[in-house]
């Protein structure tokens, strides 16, 4: 069996606490984990500047072809994975055995990952409004004939790190480039990816010292936003409340993202049905750009019968089954909790769970100690519903009846928001609303992004703040 050690700045550290790495279905022990505590990462946070001296020791545009290289190995090199080694599909099948997500999608997100890495490049000259890089390595420099300064405010970024949605890691793949170092709290059922990318980025030439690994309980997470300057944390929504106005915290947590159909589109509803489907379905539903609610002035019975119609084949499969698309609860009991949460907020006036007529037997198929949970469409005859608004973890979509001028201020706030309209003073609306992050005007799935507009904030206004800046020659 493998053992994962702590990586503390690059270097392997064996704790006599270790917690162990199951099946998803059966309980088996793949993999055993040195569990940090809170006190051994305020030590290490001390040399953490190290990390970031290093890293400036090397030019931005050398750190890019690095990682570019790193995504290479990622995708087909044989790892380092703890006291032992890792294929690709040994990753594939040890990732998808703990999380409970299809082989098929662990494979797309490795695929999303290595993307990302090789197009660091133009993803940097975004996120930076094309700045010179080595602005950001001197700390100061000139534009168009205006002198500025960009200051980083942590040496290091601490990140708290999800099991159930491999597809997050992306946010942090660009932090070496940018020449800040990695404090990684991963996820309990899912080390492998922080574990893989960091061989990779060490084979790849990254020092060593850039990177600290800190497998753990809630009070290592804990600890990683304490001692980091700067973190960001994956959660539900009492995490993001609990450090919203938190200007060292950046919560990443339920997007619900949704489609609006404009009362001039709304009646050619059939034209996005493929659209609307992607935006629920891909990805097994557990994205923040999945799409978690329909919204349409009429016509919304026919939307969510004909949504239900195209979900109702899906069953949970083996997730070595090419076909595999649904992700299980791994959490025993969490699946169970959901479905009756959904049950009771079916018992409102004008709630209906459209899925119940097409759907064969119960919502929730038990799987060992883990859980399933078949797709569901459930419509509202008004936003008033409190389902309406609500999110989780599979492909579940709600399909709201609302007028039109009632939309912008009913739907809530909204990660990404798919518009289909061309209704002028309606875009105009939905540009100038503050509660939506992600915009797309016209059929876009809320599901397909472009890496060079983040739709969750950016890691570099996160990390670097913009200062006042000039300079005199010294008699």
């Amino acid at each position: 069996m493998l053992h994962l050690p702590i990586l503390r700045w690059g270097e392997p550290y064996t704790s006599m606490d270790v917690d162990e790495v199951v099946h998803f279905a059966t309980g088996e022990p793949m993999a055993r984990v040195s569990r940090a505590n809170g006190g051994l990462i305020q030590r290490d946070m001390r040399k953490a500047q190290r990390a970031r001296d290093a890293l400036r020791a090397l030019p931005i545009d050398d750190l890019i072809a690095r990682v570019g290289r790193a995504g290479e190995l990622y995708m087909e090199g044989t790892l380092p994975m703890g006291d032992g080694t890792q294929t690709p599909q040994e990753f594939v099948r040890a990732q998808s055995a703990s999380t409970g997500l299809p082989e098929q999608m662990c494979r797309a997100n490795m695929k999303k990952n290595a993307f990302v890495l090789a197009e660091m490049r133009g993803i940097l000259t975004s996120l930076t409004r094309g700045l010179a890089f080595d602005l950001l390595t001197s700390g100061h420099g000139e534009e168009r004939g205006v002198p500025i300064g960009y200051q980083a405010q942590s040496p290091a970024l601490g990140l708290v790190l999800p099991s159930n949605s491999p597809g997050v890691h992306v946010l942090w793949l660009p932090i070496v480039p940018l020449q800040v170092g990695l404090v990684l709290k991963p996820g309990p059922q899912e080390p492998w990816t922080p574990y893989r990318m960091a061989a990779a980025f060490f084979e790849a030439g990254i020092p060593r010292e850039a990177i600290s690994i800190y497998p753990g309980e809630a009070d290592v997470g804990a600890a990683v936003l304490d001692s980091c300057p700067r973190s960001l944390i994956f959660g539900g929504t009492p995490t993001v409340e609990r450090y919203r106005g938190n200007p060292r915290v950046q919560a990443h947590g339920p997007g619900f993202s949704k489609i609006l159909l404009g009362d001039d589109r709304v009646d050619d509803w059939e034209r996005y049905l493929d659209m609307m489907v992607e935006s629920v379905f891909a990805n097994s539903g557990r994205s923040c750009i999945n799409c978690s609610g329909v919204w349409a002035s009429r016509h919304t019975r026919e939307i969510a019968d004909a949504l239900a119609r195209r979900l109702a084949d899906v069953q949970p499969l083996p997730p070595e089954h090419p076909d595999a698309s649904l992700a299980a609860f791994t959490v025993p009991g969490a699946a169970a909790a959901i479905s009756q949460a959904i049950d009771a907020d079916l018992r409102a006036p004008g709630v209906t769970d459209v899925t119940a007529t097409y759907r064969d037997g119960e919502r929730l198929r038990p799987h060992g100690r883990a859980g399933y949970l078949l797709p569901t469409v459930v419509h509202c005859a008004s936003p008033d519903a409190a389902v309406a608004t609500k999110e989780y973890m599979f492909p579940f979509v709600t399909v709201v009846e609302c007028p039109q001028e009632r939309m912008i201020g009913a739907i809530g706030p909204t990660l990404v928001c798919s518009a289909i309209t061309c209704h002028e003073p309606f875009r105009r609306q939905l540009l100038d609303a503050v509660h939506i992050d992600r915009l797309n005007l016209g059929p876009v799935p809320t599901t397909r992004l472009n890496w060079l507009q983040p739709h969750e904030g950016n890691i570099v206004e996160f990390l670097f703040r913009a200062r006042a800046f000039q300079t005199a020659p010294l008699e």
